[in-house]
């Protein structure tokens, strides 16, 4: 048969992650660097700084200022971490109290690309081969446990690490494209829930300053849903179409349409833009591929082409913007569920692969971070902290029990994880994936928790403002020409410098431009 599956999974391969591994997973993820750090430069200060100043009264929420000059800024995302300030003061520093929406954006997208998929391998098309005497995988279970494997697969691209822990406009933007993705996919059975996302997705992209993307999306799914068997899908066609609609409008509301097409003008653009597609969704985009190929008679069928439609809308996005890393962002998504879907299908070398390479790149990793914390706390060996001392004059290490205990406790996990995995051979469907998963997890734990004070030190302009605040009076007015946007956001988030004219003529105090 032409369009025959090419999926073989008995049901011991369709087990599923236990739910308590799979929390630690996330926790491991989502938790580390949340609290104990000050925001830090460039996106995530000046986000953080406008929305203190939105929070405060000081700006506008509609067209907010920093330093006097209008901020380009997506409204959704800012006022969500001015509501949280606002919500939460005095209990919780307003650094914290920011980071917290954008942490649960993150869960969601994780839970949402989990359902998204889950609905997806329920559908008659990826359902695997029914054997001769059965023994194949039930339905839902194999849904399940090629869900499991989309969430794995979504913590170990390594792009998503940095920017996905950043107080950025972006978190939202991938929430909007998960949003997306969820309501395709589960619109033939939660048809009532489907259109009111359906409805939520597309103007919450656009207004978190994402417009193109978001009428992109919504061609795409009109697409879909005009050529789909489902009567579900089709009936979505009008709510998308509105979504679409209300979108734009959003977006021309706000002022949110701001065409940024920038062509690679050499060599060298296009090969940065070479080496972002292979080392940003790494295993993604090797696992997708291999999907593509096995499930190449199925292109159109539902459960390949909603994901594909979602990763090559970001992946046009980067490329128009001349290889941005926040546009290729929004394309893991649909590459997570498109690289589950080579889990059954995955030959036991190519598993085999993946796992040696995760385990010697991540062990790699992490003997490197315990070593400079060795170097840190012990002198032994004393390089790494003579180059710290150099990067970052005046840094004095800070010892802490918790975060050392974390750190351990991670470590320890991951050894019996991998020994887990290598020492026999596993059935489960999402097997492939623990390890490149728990690596980035624990890459981004030991971080956050052994380099946490001295990446905190060199990335905080928290000593630059203190010692700009030992001259300048409270509450002063400065001018600040030739100052750069994350500078002047500095002073005014984190100094007693709550009002920054770059070009005020009659300010008492002038600062020239430096470093932060």
């Amino acid at each position: 048969m032409s369009l025959a599956t090419p999926a073989l999974v008995t049901q011991r391969a369709a087990e599923r992650l236990p739910r308590l591994a799979l929390l630690l997973f996330c926790a491991a993820y989502l938790l580390p660097g949340l609290i104990g750090r000050d925001p830090w430069r460039n996106a995530d200060l000046t986000t953080y700084a406008t929305m203190l100043a939105m929070a405060e009264g000081r700006t506008s929420w509609l067209n907010p200022m920093l330093g006097g000059i209008p901020a380009d800024v997506a409204v959704l995302p800012h006022a969500l971490g001015a509501w949280a300030i606002q919500a939460l003061s005095p209990w919780l520093d307003p650094a914290l109290a920011a980071r917290l929406p954008f942490v649960l954006l993150l869960a969601g997208t994780l839970a949402l690309v989990w359902y998204a998929t889950f609905h997806l391998a329920r559908t008659e098309a990826a359902q695997p081969v029914a054997f001769a005497f059965g023994g194949e995988a039930a339905p839902l279970d194999y849904a399940r446990a090629l869900a499991d494997g989309a969430l794995l697969a979504t913590i170990a691209s390594l792009g998503l690490l940095q920017l996905g822990h950043e107080t950025t406009p972006e978190l939202a933007q991938l929430c909007g494209v998960a949003l997306w993705l969820w309501a395709l996919a589960a619109a033939p059975y939660r048809e009532g829930r489907s259109r009111a996302v359906a409805l939520l997705s597309l103007p919450a992209l656009a207004s978190s300053g994402a417009p193109a993307m978001a009428v992109a999306l919504g061609a795409v799914a009109l697409m879909i849903c005009a050529r789909s068997a489902y009567p579900q899908v089709h009936r979505l066609t009008l709510w998308w179409l509105a979504s679409t609609a209300l979108a734009a409008l959003a977006a021309w509301g706000l002022g949110a349409w701001h065409w940024r097409v920038r062509a690679p003008d050499s060599s060298n653009d296009v090969l940065d833009i070479i080496k972002l597609l292979l080392w940003f969704p790494w295993p993604l985009w090797p696992m997708a591929l291999w999907t593509l190929w096995q499930w190449r008679r199925q292109w159109l069928r539902r459960h390949i082409s909603i994901p594909l439609g979602a990763f090559a809308v970001g992946l046009m996005g980067c490329l128009v913007m001349g290889g941005s890393d926040r546009a290729l962002m929004l394309a893991l998504p649909g590459l997570a569920v498109l690289a589950a879907f080579a889990l059954p299908t995955l030959r036991r070398s190519a598993g085999a692969l993946i796992d040696w390479f995760s385990v010697f790149f991540f062990s790699i990793a992490a003997l490197a971070v315990w070593v400079i914390y060795s170097s840190m706390h012990l002198g032994v060996p004393a390089k790494p902290l003579a180059n710290i001392l150099r990067l970052a004059p005046g840094f004095v290490p800070s010892f802490s029990a918790l975060a050392l205990g974390a750190a351990l406790l991670g470590t320890v996990a991951w050894f019996w994880l991998v020994h887990w995995r290598t020492s026999r051979h596993r059935h489960p469907l999402w097997k492939s994936l623990v390890l490149p998963a728990s690596g980035v997890a624990l890459t981004w734990l030991l971080t956050m928790t052994l380099w946490l004070p001295v990446l905190d030190y060199a990335r905080s302009p928290q000593p630059w403002v203190q010692a700009i605040a030992k001259t300048v009076p409270s509450g002063q007015c400065v001018r600040a020409a030739g100052l750069s946007r994350p500078q002047v956001a500095a002073l005014e988030a984190m100094g007693a410098i709550p009002s920054i004219r770059p070009q005020t003529p009659r300010a008492p105090w002038r600062l020239a431009r430096g470093g932060c």
